[in-house]
């Protein structure tokens, strides 16, 4: 007769906690005496004995965590990926990062392998707010952060940027600086990014009109975060019988091709006024400079990685978000109409 294996979730599942408790129960991990005790009596109970060549190969592992990003051609996500490797070389652990290309099939992907790697945690920027699964890792208890991005009704520690309230202090620069036919050009319909900036442009234009609903889509164009969407849709929008006179652009790199659209029909800042959400080195260098919403984006990525070394270490508090502030970097770019 086969003995069927006694597995760390038939623990869990007899213990009334996570697989992930059990794991730190028989791992040197932080749990609350009761649960270890309770944890230990379920296991005696199922006869359970921790596989010790299997620990020995998760310990092993466990000093490597996956940093799944977009776009590492961004300046942003390269700051961003900075901040995570120095907080991990604090503790000794090493990053894997992994560039899922806005492309949510390639992003679970990643997540598989490092679950099946059993890595120490992951920390993502999610592809999308709907179709990015964290289930599979949550469930086994890896730790995961989701920074700058959350997915949908993940239960897991996030890290982002106000980004309703740079899009709104963005578009009411540019209302003060004497712009009227302001244009958004923000990311993929569904990234929590794209729609968190579009809606406090929207807000700061509703505000602007008295509390109206701005729903007008004429000046809307969503894109890619890449230069050639910002190219493409910069393009769009001259070709409209009355264009933009200025433009609030949701990332860095598709403000490269605004900026290029611009140049080939003849016209430039602040003639048209271009506004980035997302400083880029240059800024300061081009003429005229570009007024820019700055991010922290270093911050954004060290905060992600203590919060996920909390988690490794056996913290036991409540799911959290950690919201950073942007600031508005005035340059000559949004000088005025009257400006060029």
């Amino acid at each position: 007769m086969r003995t069927q294996l006694v597995t760390i979730h038939d623990v869990a599942r007899a213990a009334g906690v996570s697989p992930a408790t059990v794991s730190r129960v028989f791992n040197g991990g932080k749990v609350t005496p009761a649960r270890a005790l309770s944890v230990q009596e379920a296991a005696a109970a199922l006869g359970f004995a921790p596989n010790r060549v299997a620990r020995s190969l998760r310990k092993q592992r466990s000093s490597v965590i996956a940093l799944i990003i977009p776009d590492i051609e961004n300046p942003f996500f390269t700051s961003l990926a900075r901040g995570v490797e120095d907080a991990a070389q604090r503790t000794s652990l090493s990053v894997v990062l992994c560039n899922s290309d806005e492309d949510t099939e390639k992003e679970r992907r990643y997540l598989e392998v490092a679950l099946g790697e059993q890595m120490a945690g992951v920390i993502v920027a999610a592809a999308s707010q709907d179709e990015t699964d964290l289930g599979p890792l949550t469930d086994r208890g890896v730790p995961v952060v989701a920074v700058d991005r959350r997915p949908r009704d993940a239960e897991v520690d996030a890290v982002r940027v106000d980004n309703h309230h740079g899009g709104e202090v963005a578009t009411r620069h540019l209302l003060q600086a004497g712009y009227r036919r302001i244009a958004c050009i923000t990311g993929p319909e569904g990234a929590s990014t794209s729609e968190e900036r579009l809606a406090g442009h929207r807000a700061a234009l509703s505000a602007a009109q008295g509390g109206a609903a701005a729903a007008d889509n004429t000046y809307i164009r969503h894109a890619d975060f890449r230069v050639e969407g910002g190219r493409v849709a910069m393009r769009e929008l001259l070709a409209l019988l009355e264009p933009p006179d200025a433009v609030f652009v949701a990332n860095n790199l598709m403000t490269i091709g605004v900026l290029d659209a611009l140049g080939e029909a003849g016209r430039t800042p602040p003639g048209v006024g271009v506004l980035s959400f997302g400083d880029v080195p240059w800024a300061s260098l081009v003429r005229p400079s570009l007024t820019a919403v700055e991010l922290p984006s270093y911050e954004l990525g060290r905060t992600a990685a203590d919060l996920l070394l909390q988690r490794r270490d056996g913290s036991l508090s409540p799911v959290q978000t950690v919201v950073l502030r942007t600031k508005l970097q005035v340059r000559e770019s949004t000088a005025g109409p009257a400006g060029s």
